[in-house]
């Protein structure tokens, strides 16, 4: 089966997971992770500030969005608003509708509606990309990743409102996505290039979204971390730290 499939929150997922293990004798599971890396790139491509500022600085994005969205103190924040935006966060890199937000988090389409324009009142930069990528996709009929790789989209204009919708939400997307998904290959390149300068005997052996996993020797853990959170991290320089977090455990659940 495609790995990326497995479920992480499930019974049943995380003990298929258990079933993965080290080759090596005494090894362990390696994992390292970006930390929300679309986000970020959002935050980098829109240029907007208040994003910025909280990846800077470390601080909770989505409580600091909560805040905005509902006019409150970060301090007053509930789990329940958090949730909400962090479920705007996400759904509004996918070009999310009224209607699609109100399906996720199961409330009326009136207030998913309200919570989008709330979310770009308090976020006009993203607003501003987001209107600013869609014109630029109908002029050249393609949208490109932070490295000048191309999406073509040739429905943009099309007539039929249903494959026009479709790739305004593609236009939105694909440069986040997109980037993400060349830096994290440009990543395993220059990891898998300093693990062989290393001699290390771990390996790399699998990707999965953001996340990348290792069949480590116990031994080599801590300069193989340092390798992996180095690479990862500095694959390019964005106006917004890429983070990495690593964790290693006797399998793949344990690692996650």
């Amino acid at each position: 089966p495609n790995l990326q499939n497995i479920p992480i929150r499930t019974e049943r997922g995380k003990e298929i997971r258990k079933a993965f293990i080290p080759s090596h004798p005494d090894g362990v599971i390696l994992s390292a992770d970006y930390s929300q890396i679309e986000l970020r790139i959002m935050a980098h491509l829109s240029c907007d500030a208040h994003l910025i500022n909280a990846f800077r600085n470390g601080e909770d994005v989505h409580a600091m969005t909560a805040a905005k969205i509902f006019g409150i103190n970060l301090d007053e924040v509930t789990s329940d608003q958090r949730r909400i935006a962090k479920t705007a966060n996400f759904g509004i890199m996918y070009g999310i509708s009224a209607f699609g937000l109100s399906q996720r988090l199961h409330i009326g389409r009136a207030e998913a509606k309200k919570i989008i324009e709330d979310y770009f009142a308090n976020f006009p930069a993203i607003s501003s990309y987001i209107e600013d990528t869609l014109a630029s996709a109908r002029e050249f009929g393609y949208v490109e990743t932070v490295f000048g790789r191309r999406r073509y989209l040739p429905e943009i204009n099309a007539r039929n409102a249903t494959a026009r919708a479709l790739a305004e939400r593609t236009a939105i997307n694909a440069p986040i996505q997109g980037t993400s998904a060349d830096i994290i290959k440009m990543a395993m390149i220059n990891v898998d290039r300093r693990i062989s300068e290393a001699g290390l005997q771990s390996r790399m052996v699998l990707q999965i979204h953001d996340e990348l996993v290792f069949d480590a020797v116990r031994e080599e853990v801590d300069v193989l971390q340092q390798i992996v959170k180095e690479e990862m991290e500095n694959v390019i320089e964005l106006s917004v730290p890429l983070t990495v977090e690593c964790n290693y455990g006797n399998n793949w659940l344990e690692a996650h």
